[in-house]
């Protein structure tokens, strides 16, 4: 019974010792060892780590890359604008030494040198570049912090600047920029347009000047394009050259008809017909007729001035 109760004693022994001598490191940590207080050179890798109970203590380290966000930073660009700009930072450590022994706390450390590193570039940098031209911006704020990191044991995988806020003043300023280079373009748009149109227009109007009949064909084409449309109204252009030469034509085949009369005796020397003649030249009714309307205006004036009913009234010609 003596012996049974040795052994059990010391089994217990053995799995208490066993308990406070081994340690186990996940796949993702690192594990550094202080025996008396110092720090060991070797780092325990994933998996059981042995360590001695009393002597030794075990601090895991997480290797993974940590995603940090900086809080948003209100600052003044080089061109005096007020803008608030947050980032976030992709980091891991790689010494695990380092990042336990040189630094107190590396996560916090990370995160105060990114706000002020970030604050730093936007005094730097230009409002337009932080808008448009932000990959530059990146890179100088991942070397700013770069040169802290590397003796701490970490390294430093991405810096990314996520949002830039802008004063609504300075966001209407903006809007109105941008439309008045969007009117600007729209302009010049259309005066190119219209150059290149009258150019076109020029070289058309050289060839119909060539040939008139090209212009009477587009006058044509101009009408049924128009006519096609059943609620309008087409007024017609007539040229004032055609009614001149209609006129001087007209003009002309009368004077050939009459020369041609005469000279077959169907009209007198006085232009009339012979018809109209009386016996001996003497004038028809019809002429006698005639010359009583002309001559009715005179009687009557004169007859109302003998009569003394008033001053003599003379009807316009044009009444007459």
């Amino acid at each position: 019974m003596i012996v049974v109760g040795a052994l059990i004693a010391l089994l217990v022994v053995l799995a208490v010792y066993a308990g406070l001598s081994v340690r186990m490191v996940q796949q993702t940590q690192r594990g550094v060892v202080f025996r008396f207080g110092r720090v060991r050179g070797e780092v325990r890798g994933p998996g059981l780590a042995r360590i001695l109970p009393v002597a030794d203590r075990l601090r895991r380290v997480n290797v993974q890359t940590v995603t940090m966000p900086i809080p948003a930073q209100e600052g003044i660009t080089r061109d005096n604008v007020t803008v608030r700009v947050d980032a976030v930072v992709y980091f891991k450590v790689v010494d695990p030494v380092k990042a336990i022994v040189d630094v107190q706390d590396y996560g916090f450390a990370m995160s105060q040198v990114a706000q002020t590193s970030l604050r730093s570039i936007i005094g730097k940098s230009e409002l337009d570049d932080l808008l448009a031209n932000r990959e530059p911006i990146n890179q100088g704020l991942e070397l700013m912090l770069d040169s802290p990191a590397l003796g701490w044991g970490i390294q430093i995988d991405r810096v990314e600047i996520k949002d830039v806020a802008l004063p609504e003043s300075m966001k209407r300023s903006m809007a109105r920029q941008a439309e008045a280079d969007r009117e600007r373009r729209a302009r010049i748009i259309t005066a190119d347009g219209e150059f290149q149109a009258s150019a076109r227009l020029s070289e058309a109007a050289k060839v119909m000047a060539a040939t008139p009949a090209a212009l009477q064909l587009r006058l044509l084409q101009t009408v049924v394009e128009v006519a096609a449309e059943k609620n309008s109204t087409l007024v017609l252009p007539f040229p004032v050259e055609l009614l001149r030469f209609l006129e001087s034509a007209t003009g002309r085949a009368t004077a050939q008809a009459t020369e041609a009369a005469r000279a077959a005796g169907a009209i007198g020397p006085d232009g009339r017909a012979e018809d109209d003649l009386g016996p001996e030249g003497e004038r028809g009714p019809e002429d006698a007729r005639g010359v009583e309307q002309l001559e009715l205006p005179q009687v009557a004036a004169a007859a109302e001035r003998a009569d003394g009913q008033g001053p003599l009234r003379v009807a316009p010609p044009h009444a007459a």
